[in-house]
């Protein structure tokens, strides 16, 4: 699954994930005196505190950027940070929403700045010397936002602005902030005793740490292990653009005059699918499923065990049973209970499928003669035999028409005809890394700058897996008129140079699901940056990116941009026709293996304080469910990311099975209009989905679009299983 990075506001994302905090407790800080009295040089010799200059609106200085000067930053911008904070708790006015909330969405632009480039850096570039800031600060920036939501000072403030007896002569979007300031400071820990304070602040930091200790095991095993094939023999089965991205990647290792397969799902999932060699299939993958887990001193089962006693006993102080019920108080789904129901309903025809499929595979081994029992390193491998035997579908067909810059076209022309967007390239602008290229974005009639979006493709050491969205600066209206600089981010091989990227469609898919995370920070049209774009419930962040997954598949986007590599001709109709009947194709696999991840998730978090085994409670877990013996999790717990690098998905990860529900129910809207480019449906999914931001509830902004809540029968129906009565 894919994953999402917004920035950081101080104040409220510091209440709300432990991991996304930028704050720190001045009892336990002890910021040297000279960093005050230095401020103003620090600022003008450290470009991480200065105000980003240049064109747009300023731009993050990356090309100035050193990994020493990410602590001093720190220290510095937090140090401000607090004098702000300070300001507003002792000022000795009544409270209002103007000197209490607004001054506190002013507050922090430094630290903003600071902890947006730490965020690239640590996603994106993060070597040894980096490593070893992170470990230092991370205990102490968690600190520091326990300083900020248990100020009692401040917080009286905040709910007397909450508790205002005229508090609805505010507009819809001011009272929306007012109760997220409120909600979020008491979620905190702001109502609790000094005791009880004092131990969820070391909480807190112990968290920090091992989140950073978890990731940083994760990426050494990504950077460090893969494997190396040395002859034609090891290479059967593999198309030549995956040939050329191993020996690439070989050369990346320092491995001349061989081909390398990296610990990244990008270079794993497609040697799964057509390497021949059954045992290089088992080797690939064994590495891949047990990043984490090798019981050396990069394994992660001791770190997830403190993990989950600390977010238990935290959950409890906070007066929650346990951490899932803190978590979803305010998503969606609201209780645990109603993010269980969803799961399971789709669960047991999930798994049937698993089995029909599994028949279907080992019926085709055993007609080749290959005499063994499908197992998961097979999986792909035969499901991929079984997709071209039933459906005359062979996806490195399908792959020849998917060039990674002309899905790129795509994505940006789908943009321009349901927002209006125009892209065009921005030169001179300074980026982390020679392989980001940057893209000005405009509106297409009135020419209006919209924001900029920063593409960063390819994998490279340093860089860790998967796909994501990231925010640089958020739309805003209450500090300026404010554009929004947003980024996609993604681990694609780099093959023969000078030679198009060629993707498969599970990637292809991938870049529109980042690309509907990027457009719901494009589109934001708010006042107030705690409230801009992405900043939205977990469980419904993922609606507008799954949702622009549909536009793949739609004839306009592939017979403009889905052109063979070598002689520029659209795909056929007949292949296009091919896809569509294979479109639920492999379904069971998909669901299950998401599922039974979405489902560990939430019953190690439902567990309460019991200490945990993470690998023997997977297998106990996976057992009661009836995993099929073919399939593992998608995510493993002990490589776990969304989980354990953060409290960002922490019994959360069911989110993208409630997006999807409304993904389902709402591309219905545009089927029952005048199709996906249908204008008028484009315009309210714009207006009310797109650019509210968090401004409004999630539930109430998708019956203003829709005119009715979503409905389950929509996501059975795209997923092609039968409807199970309750």
């Amino acid at each position: 699954m894919r994953d999402l990075i917004t920035p950081r506001r101080v104040l409220l994302l510091a209440a709300t994930f432990v991991a996304f905090t930028i704050t720190l407790n001045l009892v336990t800080l002890n910021m040297p005196t000279a960093i005050a009295q230095t401020s103003s040089e620090l600022h003008a010799a450290n470009p991480l505190l200065a105000k980003w200059e240049g064109p747009y609106g300023g731009l993050p200085p990356f090309d100035r950027v050193q990994v020493s000067q990410f602590k001093p930053a720190l220290e510095a911008a937090m140090a401000e940070n607090l004098t702000e904070i300070d300001r507003v708790a002792r000022d000795t006015n009544a409270p209002t929403f103007a000197n209490t909330i607004v001054t506190l969405e002013q507050a922090g632009q430094t630290l903003d700045r600071v902890q947006t480039i730490y965020g690239v850096y640590g996603s994106t570039m993060n070597g040894p010397e980096f490593s070893v800031v992170q470990r230092e600060m991370a205990p102490r920036l968690a600190a520091f936002g326990d300083q900020i939501t248990q100020n009692a000072a401040l917080f009286k403030r905040i709910e007397a602005v909450y508790n205002w007896p005229d508090k609805k002569k505010l507009t819809p979007e001011e009272q929306r902030l007012v109760w997220l300031y409120y909600t979020n400071f008491v979620r905190a820990g702001a109502r609790l005793g000094p005791e009880a304070k004092s131990r969820l602040s070391e909480i807190n930091q112990k968290l920090a740490g091992l989140y950073t200790r978890f990731s940083q095991n994760i990426q050494a095993e990504e950077d460090g292990q893969f494997v190396t094939l040395k002859s034609e023999a090891e290479l059967a089965g593999l198309p030549q653009s995956l040939r050329e991205a191993a020996a690439a990647a070989a050369t990346s290792k320092k491995e001349p005059g061989a081909w390398v397969v990296m610990n990244t799902r990008s270079s794993i999932d497609p040697f799964l699918t057509y390497s021949d060699r059954r045992d290089l299939r088992e080797k690939v993958w064994r590495m891949f499923v047990n990043r984490g887990d090798n019981g050396d001193e990069h394994d992660n089962n001791t770190t997830i065990t403190e993990i989950l006693q600390l977010r238990a006993e935290r959950a409890k102080l906070l007066g929650y049973p346990t951490h899932a019920h803190w978590r979803l108080e305010n998503s969606m789904a609201k209780t645990p209970e109603h993010a269980m129901e969803l799961m399971e309903q789709v669960w047991k025809p999930a798994v049937a499928r698993v089995h029909e499929e599994v028949a279907d595979m080992q019926a085709l081994a055993d007609k080749e003669g290959a005499q063994i029992k499908i197992e998961p390193w097979d999986y792909r491998y035969y499901a991929e035999k079984v997709r071209k035997a039933r459906y005359d579908l062979d996806q490195n067909e399908v792959k020849q028409y998917l060039q990674l810059e002309k899905l790129r076209e795509g994505i940006f022309w789908v943009a321009g005809e349901l927002f209006n967007f125009n892209f065009t390239p921005a030169s001179n602008v300074p980026v982390v890394h020679p392989d980001v290229r940057v893209w000005e974005v405009t509106d297409k009639t009135s020419k209006r700058h919209i924001g900029l979006w920063y593409f960063d493709p390819y994998a490279r050491a340093g860089k860790r897996s998967g796909a994501w969205m990231n925010a640089y600066r958020s739309q805003e209206r209450v500090n300026g008129n404010i554009t929004t600089i947003v980024s996609n981010n993604a681990n694609f091989v780099k093959g023969k140079p000078g030679e198009p990227l060629l993707i498969s469609w599970d990637d292809a898919q991938t870049m529109f699901h980042e690309f509907g995370h990027a457009l719901h920070g494009l589109n934001s049209n708010v006042t107030y940056p705690s409230l801009s774009g992405t900043a939205v419930a977990r469980d419904y962040v993922e609606f507008p990116s799954q949702l622009l997954e549909h536009w793949l598949a739609t004839p306009e986007v592939l017979q403009r941009f889905a052109v063979h590599y070598q002689t520029g001709k659209p795909i056929p109709q007949a292949l296009v026709d091919r896809i569509k009947r294979a479109a639920t194709f492999n379904e069971g696999f998909i669901t299950v293996e998401y599922l039974a991840a979405a489902l560990v998730d939430m019953k190690l978090h439902l567990a309460g304080d019991q200490k945990i085994d993470p690998d023997a409670f997977e297998k106990k877990t996976l057992a009661e469910l009836g995993m099929p013996d073919e399939i593992v999790m998608r995510h493993r717990t002990p490589q776990f990311m969304h989980v354990f690098s953060s409290d960002g998905y922490s019994a959360g990860y069911y989110s993208y099975l409630w997006s999807d529900v409304l993904t389902a129910d709402a591309y219905g809207a545009f089927v029952e209009s005048g199709g996906p480019y249908d204008s008028k449906v484009a315009e309210r999914l714009r207006k009310y989905i797109f650019s509210v931001g968090n401004t409004i509830d999630p539930a109430q902004a998708y019956r203003n679009f829709r005119g009715r809540d979503p409905r389950v029968e929509a996501l059975m129906k795209k997923r092609g299983f039968p409807m199970v009565s309750k």
